[in-house]
């Protein structure tokens, strides 16, 4: 399909001419210019990170996928593949505050959120603020924490606030959570709550690097001189200006219909013509249908488009659904995961 196929015409009351009065829609001409113009810092960030980080260009993406949209993204996979290094390496390449939370059994709610403690002097409580109040939060092994250590990041992440006591504080304009996680160790660990699996835009499942991928990282890290330093490439204010820049991105009606499509394919199956009877527990929430439209505006705004295309939403589909489909027993007996039935989806729903 070209792309031309779902932009409005000219003549279309959808977008209107350039140079619109105030308030009225921008032309796709002027979106274009914008994106281009706010997202100029993109290849620097990435060349900056590249320094640090040999390969793994879909973590690196899905980062600033989640640095454009505001949503918290689950990093999985197997140790010693960067994830942790990858997050460090974005927050030093921006000019902000950033705070490692490494989680572990024995953690309290308030090492994250913070506590009151009692003043002598003043002969009465005082806030002290805990980790949480920075703008990029590295939560380390997330699942080595208990359920009560998760759920006191549930009120931070969807609703950007903290409560201590009985006041409420506010978390900054830029918040963001990394969390990384172990797939296959499962002495010691926790499995994340669904109400909190469901909070992360993104789940991304970090593979190994390929051979010449590995060949460059042992050219290039295995040395014992100190790490590479980052120098910042950005500041939160042009991330909070590109943001806005990324809701003007065109999203054709025909395209919300195939992620509505979508959705509801992974709720009811066998309307799609899918063979999935008794595969899938749940579907996926109205939160993915959201993420997915976001998410494919940030792709778009990556690749310096003002308007999304089919492509993006197949491209973001599976870090999006992953974690919001829960399988049944008979699937996993089969030996059917998520990520399968969301590859027979994209393959079986049409494409506008």
């Amino acid at each position: 399909m070209s792309n031309q196929s779902i932009l409005p015409s000219p003549e279309t009351d959808l977008i209107q001419p350039p140079i619109p009065e105030q308030g009225a829609p921008a032309s796709i001409q002027e979106i274009n210019e914008a994106v281009k113009e706010s997202s100029a810092w993109v290849p620097l960030l990435k060349s900056e990170i590249g320094r640090v980080i040999i390969g793994q260009q879909h973590l690196i993406d899905r980062l600033l996928i989640g640095l454009l949209a505001g949503g918290h993204l689950l990093l999985e996979g197997l140790p010693g593949l960067a994830k942790t290094l990858a997050v460090k390496t974005l927050a030093s390449a921006i000019s902000t505050d950033f705070r490692r939370i490494q989680f572990t059994p024995d953690m309290l709610p308030a090492d994250i959120i913070g506590t009151e403690i009692y003043n002598p002097r003043a002969t009465g409580f005082e806030v002290k603020k805990g980790p949480i109040f920075a703008s990029i939060i590295l939560a380390d092994e997330i699942n080595r924490a208990p359920s009560k250590v998760q759920s006191a990041l549930l009120e931070a992440m969807q609703e950007k606030q903290v409560t201590i006591g009985e006041e409420s504080f506010n978390l900054p304009e830029l918040f963001l959570v990394l969390a990384t996680q172990n797939p296959i160790e499962q002495e010691g660990t926790y499995p994340l709550p669904e109400a909190q699996v469901d909070r992360f835009m993104l789940k991304v499942i970090v593979d190994y690097p390929d051979r010449n991928e590995e060949r460059r990282i042992l050219d290039t890290v295995a040395h014992t001189d100190a790490a590479t330093p980052v120098r910042p490439i950005i500041d939160a204010g042009d991330i909070l200006t590109a943001r806005r820049v990324v809701d003007t991105i065109y999203c054709d009606d025909r395209i919300k219909d195939y992620i509505v499509s979508l959705i509801f394919a992974t709720r009811e199956p066998e309307n799609a013509g899918l063979d999935l009877k008794g595969y899938i527990e749940t579907g996926a929430s109205p939160r993915a249908t959201i993420n997915l439209k976001v998410t494919a505006k940030c792709i778009a705004f990556l690749q310096g488009r003002g308007y999304v295309i089919p492509d993006d939403i197949k491209a973001c589909a599976p870090d999006v659904l992953r974690h919001r489909i829960r399988i049944s027993y008979e699937a996993e007996a089969e030996g059917i995961t998520s990520e399968d039935i969301v590859q027979q989806i994209l393959a079986t729903v049409p494409v506008p």
